[in-house]
């Protein structure tokens, strides 16, 4: 599977995000739908956007009983969306409950990847709030390893940490890694990030990019050179 980059369209309507993509004449980035565009416009802006051609990757974080997962995941299954997610710390029932749900009739199904710990936590908030005291990057290799062991096909997690999920789970095991920032653009509130050309060094197979294509003077211009520092 070749290495991608996912544009995170997070916009909080249809016009936004429409407009956005009608920027793009001569490609059809893979895109990311996360939960405000999804709770603003329902899953007829997924259908929508996946009609014009785009690949999608679903960003709604599932994390709840194995059950309720199960039957959400098969719900957005039938929106035939390439690629869907939820929390790593539901546990391995609720991972494996997901698989279920989201296997198609035909046996086809969206990727499915579980998320370790957001880009937007620190060692130091995981222990203050979460309670989890053992290091950062243990914890994500621990979920990482249960993800897999439940059947699941990559995880999210900061680019940082994508050499060493591939070093223990296999180099077929997908790392979805946001938290990457041009070397010379704002960080924004990520704090375990890198640029697209160290991600592809460490071994992501897909980064995600929101800020840095969406809000460049030239989003189009921005996506090339992301593929071009990231794919090559």
């Amino acid at each position: 599977m070749g290495k991608d980059v996912i544009i995170a369209c997070d916009f909080s309507s249809k016009d936004a995000v429409m407009a956005f993509l009608d920027q793009f004449k001569d490609e059809k980035p893979f895109v990311k739908i996360g939960m405000e565009l999804y709770y603003a416009e329902g899953p007829a802006i997924v259908r929508e956007i996946k009609a014009r051609g785009h690949k999608i990757f679903l960003d709604l974080k599932l994390h709840d009983i194995p059950n309720t997962v199960k039957k959400s995941m098969a719900v957005l299954s039938a929106l035939d969306v390439d690629m869907c997610n939820l929390h790593a710390a539901g546990t391995a029932e609720m991972m494996k409950a997901a698989i279920e749900g989201l296997t198609r009739p035909d046996g086809t199904r969206p990727l499915l990847i579980a998320v370790t710990q957001l880009t937007s936590t620190s060692q130091e908030r995981m222990e203050s709030d979460l309670l989890i005291k053992e290091p950062l990057d243990k914890v994500v290799l621990h979920y990482a390893t249960v993800a897999k062991n439940s059947g699941l096909d990559g995880v999210v997690c900061s680019p940082l940490e994508a050499g060493i999920v591939h070093e223990n789970c296999g180099k077929e095991f997908l790392t979805v890694t946001p938290g990457v920032r041009f070397a010379d653009g704002d960080v924004g509130d990520q704090v375990r990030i890198t640029t697209p050309e160290k991600a592809k060094e460490i071994g992501s197979d897909y980064i995600v990019v929101g800020r840095p294509i969406t809000a460049a003077d030239d989003p189009v211009a921005a996506y090339r050179r992301c593929v071009k520092e990231f794919v090559g």
